[in-house]
């Protein structure tokens, strides 16, 4: 029997990705930029069994079943693919952070699946090829392998649509405060419904439009770029699964509240933008120096909060959960 150990940090999308072109591969509308959370991480072990005779994958003490199964078990087969094995897997995943309220777990989970099982299976692969197979569990889960802030082209097929690093947190350091808003969402739902909005053909025209922008402002190092932009962005995106045929509102009072105090803060100069995921959890980004302050306002609110860093690319540890 052959384990591996990988570990991988969830991530804030900042022009987020929303529909696919093809849901069975993950290869969405239009090309996304994200910037991965440290030092919140998903640390997965996967190891070769000769005697299963099927995957069996936990998580958080919690064995997968359903489409939970089914999307771990395409990132499997398309490793088992690749190594030219058949073998079955035990994984076991552990979060380090809340999952299921809009923090990524998705995309740093399947990450740190893939890499850990190609570990397993012996294979050496690029940054990029791992970037492919992270995608068929969760499409996120491509920039989640490359790290720090990370590009996800669209691509055409399943060897086109992948993900590399544009910075890293050392090049371009930020600070994060995540404002924790429970409620339950469904990604891969939403996902869905984006396709049926009558105004998702603008979406996809506006993210064409303002990418080229984002890079070049994550390239400048323009804080105050990155963070407008990523806060449009994330109404953009709420308009086009708000207008879905379910009509989703992800949003919560509290979500509302933490809005009106990141406009109330960057009006008295602090300067801070709003960013929000799938899901009602609101992320505050801003300078490193300036963090603490915006946490100390988020909380006056009596909202729980969360504080992050620019994290780095999946990749392998010695330390195996069993």
């Amino acid at each position: 029997m052959s384990k591996a150990t990988a570990v991988a940090h969830p991530i804030q999308g900042l022009i987020k990705y929303h529909g696919f072109k093809d849901p069975k591969l993950r290869i969405p509308l239009h090309d996304s930029i994200s910037v991965c959370t440290a030092p919140f991480e998903t640390r997965t072990t996967v190891e070769l069994h000769t005697d299963l005779e099927t995957d069996v994958i936990e998580v958080d003490g919690r064995v997968l079943n359903g489409r939970e199964h089914e999307r771990a078990v395409d990132v499997l087969n398309e490793v088992r693919h690749v190594a030219k094995q058949n073998m079955f897997v035990y994984a076991k995943s552990k979060n380090n952070f809340p999952s299921n309220i809009g923090l990524g777990a998705s995309a740093s989970g399947f990450a740190a699946l893939a890499v850990a099982t190609c570990g397993a299976f012996g294979l050496e692969l690029s940054a990029r090829q791992l970037s492919a197979i992270a995608r068929l569990g969760a499409g996120s889960a491509s920039r989640a392998v490359a790290g720090g802030y990370a590009y996800w082209e669209a691509g055409v097929d399943h060897e086109t649509s992948i993900a590399y690093q544009l910075a890293s947190g050392k090049d371009f350091p930020m600070g994060i405060v995540i404002a924790l808003i429970p409620a339950y969402k469904s990604t891969e739902n939403a996902h869905l419904e984006a396709v049926g909005s009558p105004f998702m053909p603008c979406r996809v025209a506006y993210v064409k439009s303002v990418i080229e922008d984002m890079m070049t402002a994550i390239h400048n190092r323009d804080f105050s770029e990155v963070g407008r932009l990523a806060e449009q962005d994330s109404f953009s995106l709420h308009a086009v699964t708000m207008t879905g045929p379910g009509n989703v509102v992800h949003w919560q009072p509290g979500t509302l509240r933490v809005f009106q105090e990141v406009r109330a803060m960057r009006a008295e100069g602090l300067n801070c933008y709003l960013s929000v995921d799938t899901g009602a959890t609101v992320y505050i980004n801003s300078r490193p120096e300036d963090r603490d302050a915006v946490e100390a306002r988020i909380q006056k609110l009596g909202i729980e909060t969360l504080t992050c860093e620019v994290g780095g690319g999946a990749h392998l540890v010695n330390n195996h959960l069993f």
